[in-house]
């Protein structure tokens, strides 16, 4: 860089014009500058480059042979140079980017339109989705992974966090547990009771259990698992009871031998977010991925007991 930081980049624009026209008033026009302007900056050329660059003869200027050298070699840097410059552009249907996404089963819920949508308007983009683990937030920070899909408390790193969707939290237990013809689980009873937990983040609910730390409880767990979908096979013939947000439930047929109440109202609501690191915020390619989960999500029916 030593060679570049000694010569004022500004005068590339005068140095390629004066180089094709060969003519200090003509290149000044086709520059937009005044004739006495282009002429100082053909001065400062010479010094800056050690050559006279242009010179006079009874038919007019003539490049030096330095000075033809240096005009190939800025028809092919220039292009470049603008390009470098130029207000960038996405268009999906031409790129191939590689987008990685994580999140937990429950992305089943929206996750398979997001991929069809993708992979229509951006058919040569590819897709990978990693799995759940307590260090994804580090990762995102890191660059291993774009975007990530959660809910429960805020990461604590520095990310970009988006609402996109709202979910309720319902309870699932068998039809012979003692507390499945009521109406609904209070807190009391929850708390007293004994349940699966969905163990996303150091074998915590995470969603829940800051719920209810923010409570000042605790519930007790019988049995922890890693998916949703493996969980709501788990209570069938037991007195455990399952919390999991109502749209997993629709997208499972229900079985006859259990029962689903509404969540006690302290914990019942649920938000679902998106985080990537601000250093994507103006990445075209990550924002039209943003923008494509946006647009799907915003179509999701509202979520039913």
């Amino acid at each position: 860089m030593a060679h570049i930081e000694r010569v004022d980049l500004n005068l590339l624009a005068p140095l390629a014009a004066l180089l094709e026209e060969r003519h200090v008033s003509n290149a000044a026009a086709v520059a937009g500058m005044s004739q006495p302007a282009m002429s100082r900056a053909l001065q400062r050329l010479r010094d800056a480059l050690g050559d006279e660059l242009l010179v006079r003869t009874p038919r007019g200027y003539r490049l030096t042979p330095r000075a033809e050298r240096i005009q190939r070699q800025l028809r092919a840097v220039l292009p470049r140079l603008e390009g470098l410059f130029a207000p960038e552009e996405f268009d999906p249907a031409g790129a191939a980017e590689a987008f990685r996404v994580a999140g937990t089963d429950y992305t089943r819920v929206f996750a398979p339109a997001v991929f069809q949508r993708v992979f229509r308007e951006s058919p040569r983009s590819t897709l990978h989705f990693r799995t759940w683990h307590d260090a994804i937030y580090e990762n995102l920070d890191r660059g291993v992974v774009d975007l990530v899909f959660f809910a429960g408390a805020e990461p604590l790193v520095e990310l970009h966090t988006e609402r996109l969707f709202g979910d309720r939290f319902v309870c699932v237990l068998s039809a012979d547990h003692p507390l499945a013809e009521l109406p609904g689980i209070t807190l009391d009873a929850y708390l007293e009771a004994t349940h699966v937990v969905i163990g996303t983040t150091d074998e915590r609910q995470t969603a829940i259990e800051h719920r209810l730390e923010h409570l000042g409880a605790r519930r007790r767990a019988g049995l922890t698992v890693p998916y949703h979908s493996l969980a709501a096979h788990s209570v069938l013939g037991t007195r455990l009871i399952l919390t999991l947000p109502a749209r997993l439930l629709a997208e499972q047929p229900r079985d006859a031998g259990l029962r689903v109440l509404p969540a006690p109202r302290e914990i019942r609501r649920l938000d679902y977010l998106m985080a990537w690191h601000p250093r994507l915020d103006g990445d075209l390619g990550q924002r039209w991925l943003r923008d494509t989960v946006r647009a799907v999500t915003a179509e999701l029916p509202e979520a039913a007991m």
